[in-house]
């Protein structure tokens, strides 16, 4: 059984609507195209059973991340708290990576909702994949052509 973008939004989005404490519209189309590409290691444009078990168990621990940083309830969290909610989840990134997070995933009040959360922290998380699985010898170094690079982050 494989699912694609838009069953996936409507799975999630079932799910979410009966979690009031989140106060999100839930996930949009193109958010969940990105999960599929992001998640998809066959390369079908779907995603298979596994595959939806490891998307669905980051999600949830993605989400008591989130919950835990959205102290005012309000379904965002800021910037800072973005922050502290990546080292929470185990992403080192310097502060121009945080900056650049900032720039793609906040609302012009630097405030980030749960659907823009979790489209970054799948992103941070396959990118993080791929680079250790071009990373043979382990010296955080990789080499790519620019048709392996194009194919990395295109489909991304």
């Amino acid at each position: 059984m494989e699912i694609n973008a838009e069953e996936l939004r409507n799975v999630l989005n079932n799910v979410v609507k009966k979690h009031k404490d989140l106060k999100t519209e839930g996930f949009e189309l193109e958010s969940c195209r990105s999960m599929i590409a992001l998640m998809d290691t066959d390369g079908s444009g779907k995603i298979n059973f596994d595959e939806f078990r490891h998307l669905w168990d980051k999600i949830k621990s993605w989400q008591k991340i989130f919950k835990h940083y959205d102290t005012d309830h309000s379904g965002t969290i800021n910037s800072y708290e973005m922050r502290n909610a990546v080292k929470d989840a185990g992403f080192r990134l310097n502060n121009q990576l945080y900056d650049i997070i900032t720039m793609r995933y906040a609302d012009k009040n630097m405030n980030i909702d749960f659907d823009s959360f979790i489209c970054c922290f799948v992103r941070l998380d396959a990118m993080f994949r791929a680079f250790h699985a071009f990373d043979k010898d382990g010296d955080g170094i990789i080499k790519l052509n620019v048709l392996e690079w194009l194919q990395l982050t295109m489909y991304a």
